[in-house]
């Protein structure tokens, strides 16, 4: 494995009433692409929001380090900071504030990304040429009254604008029509060739994998990581599904 950027060690965690996570312990190494599958409900996208420390969600047990600090305890801000970004299934709609101008506060709290007006537009504006995104959109408030694919185009407007060192993607692909998840595949591409930040890809459908080289593959259930492989378990999933991974977690569920 490459340097590793993250690591997830045993960690439990769930809302204050309902455990979800069960000891789980995964790395990616800088630049790796992972993808983390399993069925509806089975805790991936709740791995993706405690990796970001969203409130939501308390860790009970277990520790999360990035790029070499322990961030376990860190706000959600100060992790974005230090270079994780994670996309949402449905990104919510913000009234009464610009896009644009909710992209240039974010990129000028970016010590790195920070530049002048003239720069940030030209930037902005190149890569939503590069999404396919009229540039009226920018002027429009933060998703409101935005498709399912816009909001998502928006999503990877700001992954690239940002440039994050990881980003998690949770269910991108998810109500996409081929046009749309084309224009979000270029977007992920894109990040890869010109970014070469890692990505944890959150998903139970195939179709956005095509286009990228996959490092290593996770499967869920019911809160636990029951299996690790290289990119062909995807191909193993997308034949035969995840019963047998269902049933071996209830059998080892049974024995406990």
């Amino acid at each position: 494995m490459a340097d590793t950027l993250l690591e997830v060690n045993s960690v439990s965690a769930g809302t204050e009433d309902k455990p979800i996570l069960h000891n789980v312990s995964l790395a990616v190494g800088a630049g790796e692409t992972h993808v983390l599958m399993g069925p509806n409900g089975a805790g991936k996208s709740t791995l993706g929001h405690v990796i970001m420390g969203d409130p939501t969600y308390k860790v009970s047990s277990g520790s999360i380090a990035f790029d070499g600090q322990d961030i376990t305890s860190l706000t959600p801000d100060k992790r974005s900071l230090a270079g994780i970004f994670l996309s949402y299934q449905a990104p919510v709609e913000v009234p009464g504030v610009p896009l644009y101008s909710f992209l240039r506060s974010i990129s000028q709290m970016r010590p790195e990304l920070k530049c002048t007006a003239r720069e940030f537009r030209r930037r902005v504006g190149k890569i939503a040429d590069e999404l396919s995104l009229d540039q009226s959109f920018l002027m429009r408030e933060l998703n409101v009254g935005f498709s399912g694919g816009e909001k998502k185009k928006i999503e990877m407007l700001q992954l690239l604008l940002l440039r994050p060192k990881l980003a998690i993607l949770d269910e991108t692909d998810s109500g996409l029509d081929v046009d749309a998840l084309a224009t979000v595949s270029r977007g992920i591409q894109s990040y890869r060739d010109n970014v070469g930040g890692a990505l944890l890809i959150i998903t139970h459908n195939t179709r956005i994998l095509e286009r990228l080289t996959v490092d290593r593959t996770h499967v869920m259930v019911k809160g636990h990581l029951v299996a690790e492989g290289p990119a062909s378990l995807i191909d193993d999933i997308d034949k035969n599904g995840f019963e047998r991974f269902e049933k071996t977690t209830a059998k080892e569920a049974d024995a406990q």
